[in-house]
This record gives C-alpha cells, structure tokens and sequence, in this order.
C-alpha cells in the first residue's frame, strides 16, 4: 500500500460576471480566479485491496460516490486504465462550504494530481484540467491553479501574471449560499453592473496591487447582500 499526500488549495474570484444560460443548462462566465494558501490536505491510500472509501473530519460531508473527490478518482482511473486495487481517501477540510471558494472542486482536483503523479503522469496537465470538467466547472482550474482569465462554463482557462504578493482577508459569515440557487436568481435580473474585465487585466500586467483591488467585483455581490 502506498499512501499520497497532495494540498487542496481554495480559489477566490477577483471578478465574475455570468453572459447568459446555456443549452446545456451551464453558464457562460467571465472570470478571474485566484489561487489562495487556505486548503484541505487530501491523503489517499492506494493499493489497500478494499471497497473504496472516503473518510472526512467533518460532518455533514458526503462520504460515497457524490463527493466530487470519488467522482474525481473514478473517472482519472476510467479515462487511463489504471486499476489502483482499492482506494481510501481521507480529507481533512479547512475551506468552508458553500462559500464561493471551490473546496469540493478543490479537494477532486487534489485527487486528480495525486492519482496522475502516483502512476508516472500518463496525463499532462492541461489534460488533466480537460478531465476535471466532467466532475465540475471549478476543478480545472483547480488543477491548475496559480491566476487565470477562465470562461465559458469553467472550461476556458488563460494564465494571467502572478498576483502581486498580498494578504487575503476571507470571511464567511454564518450564513451558507447556494451556487445553483444564485444562478437561478440572477437569470431573474438584469445584471446593472459588470465587473472591468479590461481594466483588471491592465492593473495586471502592471502588477498595480492598488488597481487590482478597484476592479475586484462579483455580480453575485447584490443578489447576496440582497437577503443577507
């Protein structure tokens, strides 16, 4: 039995506008995400000759083939032919759920670059994120972190330059929001105000932290505060 260790990093989004519904029940999205140091760590055993089985240090987390952790390793070891003769996953969360900071995207992007390393990269990178589509618009660019321009439904992803080094501030109050139930809402407005995605990505390659920070803005902003 061989055992992985791989951090699950959470992301932020900087800007984010959503363009419309798509056929396929998706959005179409504009965004830049953010990697950030707060994660999950995700340990997997290989080779335990078990059911597969994942365990979690927090309640209420799904346990079985819904968590996106289990989906994430299922269709690595489906689209490559690998056999990992029994699995168990073990997350240790710290990013809190339905917060906007992708932790189930996360956590099976985690399992996706643990399993790839495990068995000698028979995916690149870029395939990789290519594969983290199927279990969630998130996890590519959970795979890949780092700064990234990322559109269409999630699948779209441009580096951007590095963020210049700072200080993220997270809060989550105690209250959760639901990600399919804000879209929902917002198919039911007229969006007034849109993030600058030109002028975010001057302040960019300008590395000007101070301008970054202006044209942070989310359209979510005022559906949220709206209720809370």
């Amino acid at each position: 039995m061989t055992t992985l260790y791989e951090g699950a990093f959470a992301k932020v989004n900087l800007t984010l506008d959503v363009l419309g519904k798509r056929d396929d029940g998706y959005h179409d999205i504009k965004t830049v995400m953010q990697t950030i140091s707060l994660r999950d760590d995700i340990e997997i055993d290989v080779g335990t000759g078990e059911p597969w089985k994942i365990l979690c240090d927090k309640e209420n987390m799904p346990t079985d083939e819904t968590n996106l952790a289990w989906k994430a390793a299922k269709l690595f070891c489906e689209a490559t032919g690998k056999d990992p003769e029994g699995l168990e996953i073990r997350i240790t969360k710290r990013i809190p759920v339905e917060a906007g900071l992708g932790g189930g995207s996360a956590d099976a992007a985690a399992v996706l670059r643990a399993l790839n390393r495990h068995f000698g990269a028979p995916l690149s990178l870029p395939a990789l994120a290519e594969l983290g589509a199927q279990v969630g618009s998130d996890v590519p660019f959970c795979v890949l972190c780092g700064t990234a321009m990322v559109e269409g439904k999630g699948d779209r992803i441009r580096r951007m330059p590095d963020m210049p080094d700072c200080i993220f501030v997270v809060c989550k109050p105690d209250f959760s929001v639901s990600t399919p139930e804000l879209y929902r809402k917002i198919d039911e407005k007229v969006i007034g105000k849109r993030p600058e995605h030109q002028a975010m990505e001057t302040a960019f390659l300008a590395g000007d932290l101070e301008k970054i920070v202006t044209n942070i803005y989310n359209v979510f902003d005022p559906v949220v505060t709206e209720e809370h």
